[in-house]
């Protein structure tokens, strides 16, 4: 098969010809890859932010795909289905975060693209556990950056809780479908991009934004919560500061520079900042319940798997709209 494969943090991707596909654990599926999306953790991987992935690896964590064969011990999936792979890969479910609902926080999680390989090849393993069955609405590609963007966006909206006044801070892959499901609950979304991104800006705006400008701006009234995507550590005391009393500032990020001294006045008043890590299979399943009614609908830029690090790159500089997305059949 064919991989993208990452030798040593902070060189290119390089393309492996493997004579063999991924061998199978008794709980594991091997998915022949539709698409991969390309996710920022990706990035933050590949760049050396994440520490100690394994390797050799190969990326990737928004993966769809066919089921083309099954474990001795599958019990859910059937080949032939059609699959979605995200980030948390395994958890023990043994663990007092695993058995309080909170599999996220597992001391012994693996990730899909970090502990496993992934999806940046034209075969991958998963456990079967921790897979999505995808809408039927959805194409491949269209499906992919679901299962990370739109999982995390998911998750960090659900802690702004029933927030009337929502800002994005960054408009990237996962705040462009968090918006359709903000709008959809009656939510309004102020988006915040890169200074002088109109191009972004407008973007948001197509999208149900209620007002959009630059993260050097304030918002035109206070906000009740905000969901920072960008890896930008001085975003936090900027958020804090556009918050209404009783607000809350979600770290969407899995990675992100350090946030830098500010003046207790801004947090003062019940403001909260707190984290989003990682996701839990119930994410996915309220998640994928609420698509169709949300009709959400993914921006994407194709890429054949051998442009995976052009893809990486221009993720890097902000150049995308939407997500990316790599195609193993070109």
């Amino acid at each position: 098969m064919r991989a993208m494969v990452l030798d040593t943090p902070r060189s290119p991707l390089r393309r492996d010809d493997r004579h063999d596909v991924p061998k199978l654990g008794p709980h594991e599926v091997l998915v022949r890859v539709g698409a991969c999306g390309v996710c920022r953790t990706d990035l933050h991987v590949v760049d050396g932010e994440l520490q100690h992935p394994k390797l050799p690896l190969i990326p990737g964590h928004e993966i769809v795909g066919s089921v083309v064969l099954v474990g001795s011990e599958v019990a859910r999936v059937h080949e032939g289905d059609r699959v979605g792979v995200p980030w948390l890969g395994w958890a023990c479910g043994e663990c007092v975060y695993c058995r309080s609902s909170r599999e996220n926080l597992c001391d012994r999680a693996r990730f899909t693209g970090y502990d496993i390989d992934g999806g940046y090849a034209e075969f991958t393993a998963a456990d079967e556990r921790f897979t999505f069955p995808i809408p039927a609405g959805y194409g491949d590609a269209e499906a992919a950056p679901l299962l990370c963007a739109g999982l995390i966006g998911f998750r960090a909206l659900r802690m702004a809780g029933d927030a009337e006044r929502i800002g994005f801070y960054g408009f990237g892959a996962s705040a462009h479908i968090a918006v359709q499901v903000a709008r959809y609950r009656g939510q309004k979304v102020y988006a915040f991009t890169r200074p002088s991104d109109i191009h972004g800006q407008e973007f948001a705006r197509s999208l149900g934004a209620v007002w959009a400008g630059g993260s050097d701006e304030p918002p035109p009234e206070p906000l009740d919560a905000a969901l920072i995507f960008a890896p930008v550590g001085a975003l936090v005391p900027t958020a804090l500061a556009a918050l209404a009393k009783g607000g809350v500032v979600i770290c969407a990020g899995i990675h992100m520079s350090d946030i830098p001294s500010f003046p207790y006045e801004i947090l003062w008043g019940e403001r909260v900042v707190r984290s989003v890590a990682n996701l839990t299979r119930k994410d996915g399943e309220e998640f994928f319940a609420i698509l169709s009614r949300a009709r959400v609908r993914t921006v994407i830029t194709r890429y054949p798997l051998e442009q995976a690090n052009e893809a990486l790159a221009r993720m890097r500089t902000g150049g995308l709209e939407g997500a990316a997305v790599l195609l193993p059949t070109g």
